[in-house]
């Protein structure tokens, strides 16, 4: 005897029936999941696409984007400067154009101003070593308006700080002062020597160089900061360098620089002592003397009485 709630047995064919019910609602299941995960994978695809379009397209443009020009009032790669009435000044030039070729200064050649050249790293040692020994009689020789000066900053020891590029760091900031505070170079590129680092350390921090134009009393100081802060002058630094070892050197028969310092009066390279400050002097003497009879002054031709 049975109870009445029992439920009669499936049978075989109940059975079967209801596995391919079941396995027909997995079948649309996994249907459902395989286009929800095709959609999404798409987007993905999309998305990622998109993503690498817009990284290349900044990639090309960057690529393409024009090197910023130089530094004002070193169209020549160099600072030209000359004595003044509030002192050393400046000669003022444009800016270098992006892929501009540098003009080249024109030097006295009255034969009665020594017109001397420096091309300098500012973590060479011997540039350093010559610095000390002759800033303040050449600074002496351009106030009295015995000489003009004119200096090339680039950066050949770049990779010889520690990773920190000060070489490149350094001349780009003796750039931004040129550009902005002309009047103050001379003081900024003596300041730079005196707190010279030692060559293969990290250099001073470009807070320690902001700290120096202070010291320089550079005008014009926020830009100045934010052009050592920007490196702004990079990639004229470098091609400056590159244009010095590669190129001949203006006014002279120098076929390029191949070290630093590499000093020129009226043309003639200066291969003396560097701490010897009489023997400097007496070359720029001898130099502008030679010149002086190179290019003697007319005598005047005397006026008939009447």
């Amino acid at each position: 005897m049975t109870s009445g709630g029992n439920q009669p047995r499936p049978t075989r064919n109940d059975r079967r029936e209801a596995a391919r019910e079941k396995a027909k609602a997995l079948r649309e299941g996994q249907k459902k999941r395989e286009r929800r995960n095709k959609v999404f994978i798409q987007g993905g695809i999309i998305v990622a696409v998109v993503a690498i379009g817009a990284l290349i397209f900044t990639l090309i443009m960057q690529g393409q984007r024009p090197d910023g020009p130089g530094p004002r009032n070193m169209a020549s790669d160099g600072i030209v400067l000359v004595g003044g009435e509030s002192g050393i000044e400046a000669v003022e030039t444009p800016a270098l154009k992006p892929q501009a070729t540098p003009t080249p200064s024109v030097p006295d050649d009255s034969g009665t101003v020594a017109n001397i050249v420096m091309y300098i790293d500012y973590l060479c040692p011997f540039c350093g070593q010559f610095e000390e020994t002759n800033s303040e009689s050449i600074r002496t020789m351009v106030e009295s308006g015995a000489a003009t000066l004119e200096v090339h900053p680039i950066a050949i020891l770049t990779n010889k700080s520690a990773g920190t590029q000060y070489s490149l760091r350094a001349a780009n900031a003796a750039a931004c002062v040129a550009n902005s505070s002309p009047e103050s170079f001379f003081d900024f590129n003596e300041l730079l020597f005196a707190n010279q680092p030692e060559e293969g350390s990290t250099g001073l921090t470009n807070d320690e160089i902001k700290g120096l134009t202070k010291e320089a009393d550079v005008s014009s100081r926020s830009t100045v900061e934010k052009c050592i802060d920007d490196v702004q002058f990079k990639a004229w630094v470098q091609d400056a360098t590159n244009r010095a070892l590669t190129s001949p050197v203006p006014n002279s028969d120098l076929e390029s620089i191949t070290g630093t310092p590499t000093v020129l009066v009226n043309g003639n390279q200066y291969q003396g002592s560097l701490d010897d400050p009489a023997e400097f002097q007496l070359f720029v003497l001898q130099a502008a003397g030679q010149s002086f009879e190179e290019n003697p002054t007319p005598t005047p031709t005397p006026t008939p009485a009447s």
